[in-house]
């Protein structure tokens, strides 16, 4: 790809608007930290009267208190999300059970353009920590994002590309410093924006750095244990029943108990962006890097030599003598070493031509890779994504009674592995999508409806073209039952196209623990998905009920199939129909308001069920279980005091070859306290998590029954804004 070219481009386009001009951007009112805020999308172009498509916002002091070391994370606590956890590092949000490469993650409405759709273990490249809002579609998000956003899309909004000159120098300093025991974290980020004349300009950078964090007990849980016992014992009575030459004096494996190898991480990147700002629009360009140093929790540097040596033979690979095990114990876990460049080109023009209200293009330009190296310091898998992605809207006034915009999303992706771990080979994959969004009035009630059609190719190194067509289309109305409560239902038709490594995976991954196998026949995956809302907001309490039904026609999914190839198990890529079935609840209420005092209550509950149309075990893997939490927001002048308790239910309901989790209860506490003088306001923060101690396991992880969530953990820092 040109990337030269892509860039003179976008720079014509915003050249041409001689009048350069402001877009215009709502901005939701900040509500009390304790209450659930009124929602606005910011940059979706049918936000001005709400959408009917299941949303929430976090902002300001919420998005403060939530922010954590992944997007996974930080968005993990909302009702109806969670997060797939690979440790503190990785984690990747799951909207309503669906997860990997049906939930876009995007920065500023650009694909992170990153890899982490290709295994769990890989990081999500969006940075939570320079957020000034993060937005989340739960639901197919595939109109505006893609056939990629099946089920869903979580938007960070950095600012990296000022919309307006500031009026004087704005800024930001964050410091944070905790930890459980040896798992001390230190966190800390800055942000500067300013400009002059029609100039604006945007610094930003973030240092995250943890060592490997304290568990509460075995880093193995108790059932995986078990099972390990009894196949231990079945090998020994067979060795007792074969020839006695064969017995040794095995040593015994140390289990790993307190702190979880691997679950450490440096990460640091920064970016730097400018606009130039005009009457009628704005031509802005950011450029930001990211590095990061993490380990792979979950298994140890013996298991990947074990796999470094697997085509040695038989002989070699089960009578390994004491020095090289002994050698394989010292080099410790493997680590990813991840870096990234990425260029950001956005413009603005408003009325560009007749019938016209708004114009915006977007562009992407990505360079990522990361080589996953082995104990020893040998490389052992080096990945590699070039990656573009542009997008241009055109918002249309009112005709035949509908506003809305017209949009083309072009993207463009090389990604290439290799190594020892392998197990997928290079593919190049190209799209190309035309959409329409639209909205009118119907006397009391508005009306929602769009179309989009999508091209994909996959074209992989070792040749031919995998060709797909997609079509996604939604109606939706929103009714305004009174002057307090407001309900609102969808209709969505969405397809998507199979990824790469579902089509073409074929191999060991270590990460996983599991010798993946794609399929190169899978068929695009449909969805017919029905949502409903309803919401009321009244005199110190708001409630919201959102209510879902997906039904998926060639549900693209990995089953285990209790096969072993390589010494790992065997997960192969299939397709069934499928129906997934939820439930989100959200409520808050002043229960206390008295001078500058104030206590909110505020509970949550999510639950999802899905099921495969197949005989016998018809549960999918990795679905979250159900969840109910409690909360209390205490305000008194300067002071802010909140507690969090939810309780996750255990998840029996599981896949063939997949181990149940038990529940937990999740216990939080922030403290803040705001010292304000003139234009600067610093507040000093203390937050705990997982105050009882618990056993976490997420039964949305990958590796749950290998690494567990962090013990206790408690934080200290200061925020200082000017």
């Amino acid at each position: 790809m040109n990337y030269l070219r892509i860039v003179f481009l976008t720079g014509a386009l915003a050249g041409a608007s001689a009048g350069l001009g402001q877009e215009q951007a709502q901005e939701a009112d900040e509500a009390p930290d304790g209450a659930l805020e009124e929602i606005v999308i910011v940059g979706h172009p049918l936000s001005a009267e709400g959408l009917a498509t299941p949303a929430d916002v976090l902002a300001g002091r919420e998005l403060e208190r939530k922010v954590a070391h992944n997007i996974g994370d930080t968005v993990g606590g909302e009702p109806g999300i969670h997060n797939s956890s690979f440790g503190l590092a990785v984690g990747r949000p799951v909207i309503h059970g669906l997860g990997g490469a049906r939930v876009r993650v995007m920065e500023d409405r650009i694909d992170a353009m990153d890899v982490s759709v290709t295994s769990g273990d890989h990081a999500v490249t969006v940075e939570p920590f320079i957020a000034d809002r993060v937005q989340i579609f739960k639901g197919p998000g595939t109109l505006l994002y893609g056939s990629g956003a099946i089920g869903g899309v979580v938007d960070t909004h950095t600012g990296r590309i000022p919309h307006e000159v500031p009026d004087e120098l704005d800024g930001k300093v964050s410091l944070g410093f905790g930890g459980n025991g040896n798992g001390n974290a230190r966190t800390g980020s800055f942000r500067l924006d300013g400009g002059a004349g029609n100039f604006a300009w945007h610094l930003d950078a973030f240092r995250r750095d943890a060592d490997d964090y304290e568990i509460p007990g075995y880093a193995e849980s108790a059932l995986l244990r078990a099972m390990e016992e009894e196949h231990e014992e079945e090998e020994e009575h067979h060795e007792e029943d074969g020839d006695e030459e064969e017995e040794e004096d095995h040593e015994e494996e140390e289990e790993v108990f307190g702190i979880l190898p691997g679950s450490g991480q440096d990460v640091f990147g920064g970016s730097g962006g400018f606009s130039v700002i005009g009457e009628r629009g704005f031509f802005g360009v950011a450029v930001s890097g990211l590095d990061a140093e993490y380990g792979i929790p979950g298994h140890d540097a013996e298991l990947h030599l074990h796999g470094e040596e697997e085509e040695e033979g038989e002989e070699g690979e089960h009578h390994e003598d004491e020095e090289e095990e002994h050698e394989a114990e010292e080099e410790g876990t493997p680590y990813i070493d991840l870096k990234q460049t990425r260029v950001d080109i956005e413009a603005g023009l408003a009325d560009p031509l007749p019938g016209f209200t708004n114009f915006n293009v977007r562009l992407g330009i990505n360079d990522y890779e990361h080589a996953e190296v082995e104990g020893s310091g040998e490389v052992g898998t080096a990945f590699e994504n070039q990656a573009w992605e542009a997008r241009a809207e055109l918002t249309h006034a009112p005709a035949a009674g509908w506003t809305g915009a017209l949009g083309l999303q072009v993207a463009d992706r090389s990604f290439s592995v290799v190594g020892e771990e392998a197990f997928t080979p290079p593919v190049d994959t190209r799209s190309l999508g035309a959409f329409w969004v639209g909205e009118r009035s119907l006397g009391d009630f508005n009306v929602e409806a769009g179309a989009r059609l999508e091209s994909v190719e996959h074209e992989p190194e070792a040749g031919g073209s995998w060709d797909f067509t997609t079509f996604s289309a939604s109606l939706g109305a929103i009714l305004p039952v009174d002057a307090t409560w407001t309900a609102s239902a969808l209709l969505d038709y969405s397809s998507r196209a199979p990824v790469g490594e579902e089509l073409f995976s074929n191999g060991p991954h270590l990460a996983t623990l599991s010798f993946e196998i794609g399929d190169s026949e899978l068929q695009e995956e449909k969805a017919l998905n029905f949502s409903g809302v309803l919401r009321g907001v009244g005199d110190g309490w708001l409630f919201a009920a959102t209510v879902y039904r997906t039904a998926f026609t060639d549900f693209i999914y990995q089953a285990a199939t209790g096969e072993e190839m390589e010494e790992l198990n065997v997960r192969r890529f299939a397709q069934a129909d499928a129906t997934f079935t939820g439930l989100d609840l959200e409520a808050s209420v002043t229960v206390l308001e008295r001078g500058d005092a104030r206590l909110d209550v505020t509970g949550f509950f999510d639950t999802v069920s899905a099921e495969l149309d197949v005989s016998g075990n018809d549960h999918l893997p990795l679905i979250p279980p159900r969840r109910a939490g409690i909360g209390l927001d205490f305000e008194a002048g300067p002071f802010n005091v909140r507690l969090d308790y939810v309780r996750a239910s255990a998840q029996d309901d599981v896949a063939d070859y997949e181990l149940p989790s038990e529940g937990y209860n999740d216990l939080r506490a922030w403290l803040s306290y705001e010292i304000e003088r003139d234009d600067m306001l610093a507040e000093i923060f203390l937050r705990g998590r997982n105050l009882t101690g618990d056993e976490q396991r997420k039964h949305t992880s990958l590796i749950k029954d290998r690494a567990p969530e962090p013990d206790r953990t408690i934080e200290a820092g200061l925020r200082i804004n000017f």
